[in-house]
This record gives structure tokens, C-alpha cells and sequence, in this order.
């Protein structure tokens, strides 16, 4: 796999540097932000479907109760009464 590098110059905060040194050192700090933004982005990826998703659900909601009711007498044949 080649990817393509390309250098930034970014501006953080002091703290968060040495933050980041302590936790990623010296050398690795580029592939630790590197990582954390891919996995920043992946959950950000992973809201959106999921509020998506439950837009959806509430749009089609009443639709689904309505299908569930048209059925409900053919769904419960062959069930023993309790």
C-alpha cells in the first residue's frame, strides 16, 4: 500500500503538545495524529449514519405500525391461546 504524505503546519496549544509528547513521544507524533483523526472521523462517519438511521425509522414509523396491524391476525395463526 504507497500512500501519499503531505506536511501541514498546524498550531496547538502548548499543553496539548506536551501532552501529546508524553503520550505519542517524540518520534511518532505525526502517526498518532494521524490515527487520531481517522478514528475521529470514523465515528463522526458512524453518528451520522446512525442519526440518519433513526431518521428514517421515525419517518417510517406509523408506515410500520400500520403493516404490523394489516398483519397481526395472519402473524398470529397457528400460535396456541394462552
Amino acid at each position: 500500500m504507497d500512500t501519499e504524505y503531505v506536511r501541514l503546519n498546524v498550531t496547538l496549544p502548548k499543553d496539548l503538545v506536551e501532552s501529546l509528547k508524553n503520550v505519542a513521544g517524540s518520534r511518532s507524533r505525526s502517526r498518532f495524529i494521524a490515527e487520531s483523526i481517522k478514528e475521529y472521523i470514523r465515528q463522526k462517519n458512524k453518528a451520522d449514519l446512525d442519526k440518519q438511521l433513526e431518521e428514517g425509522y421515525r419517518a417510517t414509523a406509523k408506515e410500520n405500525v400500520a403493516l404490523a396491524r394489516e398483519f397481526e391476525e395472519i402473524d398470529l395463526e397457528g400460535w396456541d391461546e394462552y
